[in-house]
């Protein structure tokens, strides 16, 4: 199992109303299945021991009495099981009746949580039955017919159930209206330290509430940080007026992990995170501390001993920067270049420039830049002679990407420039006595730093600002030359992981109006990633392959995300590798990507342990040492969650040591 991970359910029983006896046994099995498939907590509906549509059968002591017995049954029957179960019940306490939430475990009750809000409008008639439930927590007699026990049990809102072995379970519940108010109970048990909300729910069904209700749970497991389970009332319950459809849904800080659609049959299962909500929390200063003004809680301890599950019900995106959703693709890449045509206008704007200088080679990077830079002009609506692209060959550039930079910039219409830098940097070869054969890093970087010195002084002499064409990806494993490619005026793609270039690209090749230019698009998105600072092969292709030596970019950014987004360990970071890159995993993200998803750029191969393993290594050590390039990066717009920024996300010590990183991988191997 994955550090962090617990796998949590929620089910709908198929149910008879007023039949609890047989809703007892339904309950019953599907407490057996789950705990069978690994699950630690399972949510079930509102009031579904006797069904939510009993109306005033609820008045009955005959009722009552029998949902009594049926919690005594499915107590004693699950007693060997270590599932949590949160089921829908109603209590009769102190002379009222109470839509409560019931938790049990191996065979004991421990705890009722009453629903707050009861509603009393539209088709909703519950006050005509059920008490409001209080905060303050008082306990309750209980016994249990068939195991002969006896015991206390808390009741009231404010409970918070906490399992000793794993300091990161806290879990709280409240029952369906409960949620759909301006102040949930669920906010003050996420502030009192609650990581999971149970919701034991019956909402009916009709024209258009799916959205909302899917839209509802999601903003609220993002509003508080946390996991949000929510388990509806379905099949069995009374279609007199209402219909109720089984609408399961488990949300984790805004991202809806999975979803039983309505009328759908299926448990509900998924792996949530509760360490990467730990750190989430931790990371936003704003979010209040646990425990400080929460004293009228009550903590109920819970064992939840870890497990193996037998599978892992969770898709985990290969490419954390590019959706798999081909709806979401879209959306993205409108936005991040947006945000990046937004950023460069005003910089223009601010300098007075009404020109700027791109050093144009042929691969993505630059590439984009151009095409974000093209994007600012038309808010600006300057003209686009005014991009003034360069190309400078020298011993490494191929004719393909000669080629493709010349149709490029045609194809945009920006202004287009050849300055060829061979001599130049023989010059500087003999300048500073280094031999031309000596192809050592030393050949490598005199020609990015030459690079750089053509651009900034056909700026100055243009009166244009350079724009850097270096991405998120090139930054964070140090892959520029310092003072060379590494440096720029305004960095419009500094935000931007190599693996979304790539899609932006695509999209732009996409979206294209020129047949050259959509060419020139599709040979650049084919072209190999190179600097090529080194001279082609015989045949003339491209000889130093920038994956080959730093390793593939789409495990890089996966390992970034994981690492600087959710602080993860390294031995975290690569068990969620290992299942991001894994057959099952891939295959469902083929199928999520639909046709075509190979093509748009996504990450979809899979790898073995040992190389994730050697690349893994290889990125710690790298974003280690190179920090002194990121503490000197110029300007440049955030796109997405993570920014390498010194002014921004990242303050990290250039001088700062991988070796705890690299231990913590070390030990992997024994």
């Amino acid at each position: 199992m994955i550090d962090g991970f617990l796998k949590v359910a929620a089910a709908t029983p198929e149910i008879r109303v007023a039949d609890t006896e047989h809703n007892a046994s339904e309950i019953i099995r599907l407490i057996q299945y789950c705990a069978g498939q690994g699950a630690r907590v399972l949510v079930l509906p509102e009031l579904c021991v006797t069904g939510y549509t009993c109306g005033d059968l609820f008045l009955q002591g005959t009722l009552l009495d029998a949902a009594k017995d049926a919690l005594d049954r499915i107590c004693y029957e699950t007693r060997e099981l270590p599932i949590l179960s949160v089921i829908g019940f109603p209590l009769f306490a102190s002379g009222k009746l109470y839509n409560t939430a019931a938790v049990i475990q191996q065979g004991q009750v421990l705890a009722f949580i009453p629903k707050r809000y009861i509603p009393n409008y539209s088709e909703y008639y519950e006050a005509r039955w059920f008490a409001r439930g209080d905060k303050e927590i008082r306990w309750l007699g209980f016994s249990n017919k068939f195991s002969g026990e006896s015991y206390e049990v808390p009741f009231g809102m404010n409970i918070i159930l906490a399992a000793e072995e794993n300091s990161d379970f806290s879990m709280a519940a409240e029952i369906c209206e409960d949620a759909w108010m301006p102040s949930p109970p669920s906010a003050s048990h996420a502030m009192a330290g609650a990581m999971l909300i149970a919701n034991c729910s019956a909402s009916s069904e009709t024209v258009g509430k799916e959205d909302y209700r899917r839209e509802m749970v999601r903003s609220l497991s993002s509003r508080l940080v946390a996991a949000y389970i929510y388990a509806d009332a379905g099949e069995g319950e009374s279609t007199q007026d209402l219909v109720f459809s089984g609408h399961n849904m488990i949300a984790e800080n805004g991202l809806l992990l999975a979803e039983n659609p309505p009328f759908g049959k299926d448990v509900l299962f998924s792996d949530v995170d509760l360490d990467k909500l730990r750190k989430e929390r931790q990371r936003m200063t704003t979010y209040p501390a646990e425990l400080q003004s929460f004293d009228d809680y009550v903590h109920i301890p819970v064992s939840l001993p870890a497990e193996k599950a037998s599978r892992f019900d969770r898709l985990i995106e290969p490419n954390p920067f590019v959706p798999c959703n081909p709806k979401e693709r879209g959306r993205r890449c409108e936005a991040v270049f947006m945000i990046q045509a937004s950023g460069l206008k005003k910089r223009l704007l601010h300098t007075g420039q009404r020109s700027v200088v791109i050093g144009l080679s042929g691969g993505l990077d630059s590439t984009l830049a151009l095409l974000a830079s093209a994007k600012a002009f038309e808010l600006l609506d300057y003209p686009k002679e005014n991009i003034i692209c360069v190309t400078m060959p020298a011993f490494g550039t191929t004719d393909r990407t000669y080629r493709n930079a010349l149709l490029l910039a045609e194809g945009v219409g920006a202004s287009l420039r050849e300055i060829n830098i061979k001599d130049s940097v023989l010059q500087h070869f003999r300048d500073i006595g280094h031999e031309e054969d000596n192809r050592n890093v030393t050949y490598e970087n005199a020609q990015a730093r030459e690079r750089t010195l053509v651009l900034m002084d056909l700026a100055n002499d243009l009166n244009a600002l350079v724009v850097g064409t270096g991405d998120l990806s090139e930054l964070a494993l140090g892959w520029a030359t310092y003072n060379g490619d590494h440096m720029s005026m305004y960095g419009v793609n500094a935000g931007v992981p190599k693996t979304l270039v790539r899609h932006l690209v695509r999209y732009s090749m996409e979206n294209a109006g020129k047949q050259e230019l959509k060419k020139a698009l599709l040979d650049i998105l084919d072209t190999p990633v190179s600097p090529e600072l080194l001279p082609p092969s015989k045949d003339g292709a491209i000889s130093q392959k920038t994956e080959d030596l730093v390793g593939p970019y789409e495990l890089h950014d996966f390992f970034l995300y994981q690492a600087l987004r959710q602080g993860f360990s390294p031995k975290k970071v690569y068990q969620l590798s290992l299942q991001a890159f894994s057959k099952e995993n891939i295959d469902a993200c083929r199928h999520l990507a639909g046709e075509g998803g190979q093509e748009a750029g996504l990450s979809l191969n899979v790898y073995a342990p040992e190389i994730i393993l050697k690349w893994l290594r290889n990125f710690y050590r790298r974003f280690f040492s190179q920090q002194f390039k990121r503490s000197c990066l110029p300007d440049g717009p955030k796109v997405g969650s993570v920014s390498l920024s010194p002014r921004g996300d990242l303050r990290m010590p250039s001088d700062a040591v991988s070796a705890l990183w690299l231990k913590e991988l070390d030990e992997l191997d024994k």
